[in-house]
């Protein structure tokens, strides 16, 4: 028996198994590539897309749906940070995953024109929107019964508006980044009222202050407190001209009696400082 034969011809049927695997692998893939093209190439007939846009603020969004005409008309908007938002261009609508609904008008993949945004807390907005962003002019109701109506920008209050709490009190004026700033007029439900300026929400500057029993100051006012020059009248017919500091007669000022009777000189924490041994009545303040 030859066995050297046998060896070398076991050893020449290596290369052709090898072959035919190679053969098959290649096959495989032909087909697979095949199927992959007939597939996209359905999707492509069929209108279905893979859409990128960029929004007002940056932020790089994906739809992934059915197209008309190159735009997107129905699909699955992705948003930074793991929102979705279902698009469906025959009803104007975008549906939150979330919760949140928007109904209006839509340009590719962005909210941009007249529209309604209900929220899933509870608030509603309804007004103008831009590359995606409340901006513009719109109202909103808040789920506690708050409401503004006025000007934003970027879904910030920003310009002029009227705020107005649940219990009945508001602010009428101008907002920068969600806050009261610049001239405004407030007014509470005891009454009593502010006409003046703010800065990031609190009295700062100039402005009348009426409360709610009768008095009133007319002056200048830091981080919400008297402070700097100013006029408090008494209703009884009592008044100070002077300088004020944290919400008291604190400096320089004149002090007059309903009877007439003044008093010019220094005052410390609301306090006349008496001078020469006078005797001095002290301010209500």
């Amino acid at each position: 028996m030859n066995y050297e034969g046998q060896t070398r011809q076991g050893v020449r049927r290596k290369p052709q198994r090898r072959k035919n695997a190679l053969s098959t692998i290649v096959t495989i893939f032909i087909i697979a590539v095949v199927c992959t093209a007939v597939i996209i190439g359905a999707l492509y007939v069929s209108g279905i897309r893979l859409i990128s846009q960029t929004t007002e603020s940056g932020e790089t969004i994906k739809f992934f749906g059915k197209t008309v005409d190159g735009k997107p008309y129905s699909g699955t908007i992705y948003y930074p940070g793991g929102l979705t938002a279902k698009l469906s261009l025959a009803e104007n609508t975008l549906t939150y995953s979330d919760g949140s609904v928007y109904t209006g008008k839509i340009e590719i993949l962005l909210r941009d024109g007249d529209g309604e945004m209900k929220y899933s807390n509870g608030d509603v907005y309804t007004g103008t929107f831009f590359g995606d962003e409340i901006t513009g002019s719109g109202k909103f109701v808040f789920a506690n019964g708050d409401v503004y109506e006025g000007e934003l920008e970027g879904g910030l209050k920003s310009g002029y508006g009227t705020y107005t709490w649940a219990e009945g009190s508001y602010y009428t004026g101008l907002f920068k980044d969600d806050q009261r700033n610049g001239a405004g007029f407030s007014l509470w439900v005891d009454g009593s009222s502010y006409d003046g300026t703010y800065v990031d929400g609190v009295k700062s500057g100039s402005g009348t202050f009426k409360f709610a029993n009768g008095d009133i100051y007319t002056g200048e006012y830091v981080n919400d407190m008297r402070s700097g020059k100013g006029t408090y009248v008494w209703a009884n017919g009592e008044t100070y001209t002077g300088e004020f500091k944290d919400n008291t007669l604190n400096g320089e000022g004149t002090y007059t009696w309903a009877s007439g009777r003044t008093y010019t000189g220094v005052f410390e924490n609301g306090k006349m400082v008496a001078t020469d041994g006078e005797d001095i009545a002290e301010p209500q303040n």
